[in-house]
């Protein structure tokens, strides 16, 4: 069956999302610079609030390199005491090449832990190289929009991504409605959302209604 994460922000936007029907959480802050790595606090506040998974962004500036390596390490370590169990992680190098040596060196902090390799593939030299250089980094999922411009722009690549092997394409990054027929018939079945099930944009919260329309699409 399809599954549908919504990017909360706070614990009201994890209780509308569950309440709509959400399958999984991506737990950010600071949508102005993308969706940065959230505070010890909130997620505490998230995980009383919900039942469903919960995956946690681990960055910490604008981009696609870290900020500092040891900081995130750090924080991913106190994530995990409080009882983080699944992340969001990935970068590229100064070439536009995935980072193996740096998401390697955080994903370290995480043995045991399902995690995410982010829109970092997207935002590569060749999507495509970056698919085969990501399956060796040890994530289950990918968070793909199949190019830099978003899903409009790499819907063709997406089709051909989900026939890779594994780890799995969840597709999302300017992911609209009407994508979601074409996505569904080339045996997409990880859809991730974040303004689309907030009315007034990232100026709003999460909207349970929104989600629950969201979650109808891919019945």
């Amino acid at each position: 069956m399809p599954i549908l994460e919504v990017i909360a922000l706070d614990a009201q936007d994890a209780e509308a999302a569950q309440a709509g029907g959400a399958d999984r959480l991506e737990l950010v802050a600071d949508m102005a610079s993308d969706g940065l790595t959230p505070s010890v606090a909130t997620f505490k506040e998230v995980l009383a609030a919900v039942d469903i998974p919960i995956r946690v962004m681990l960055r910490d500036a604008k981009g696609f390199a870290p900020g500092d390596l040891k900081e995130l390490r750090r924080r991913a370590a106190e994530l995990r005491e409080a009882g983080a169990e699944e992340f969001v992680l990935g970068f590229l190098d100064a070439g536009g090449e995935i980072d193996e040596g740096v998401t390697l060196n955080l994903a370290a902090e995480l043995e045991g832990c399902a995690w995410t390799f982010h829109r970092a593939l997207d935002n590569s030299n060749d999507v495509f190289r970056s698919w085969a250089a990501v399956q060796a980094l040890g994530c289950d999922t990918v968070l793909a929009a199949g190019s830099a411009k978003g899903v409009e722009d790499g819907i063709e690549n997406l089709k051909k991504l989900v026939t890779q092997a594994p780890p799995a394409l969840l597709v999302g990054g300017g992911l609209q409605a009407r994508h979601v027929p074409e996505l569904l018939v080339a045996g997409v079945n990880g859809f991730h959302v974040g303004s689309a099930v907030r009315p007034s944009g990232w100026d709003s919260p999460v909207d349970s209604a929104s989600v629950r329309e969201w979650v109808n699409r891919l019945v």
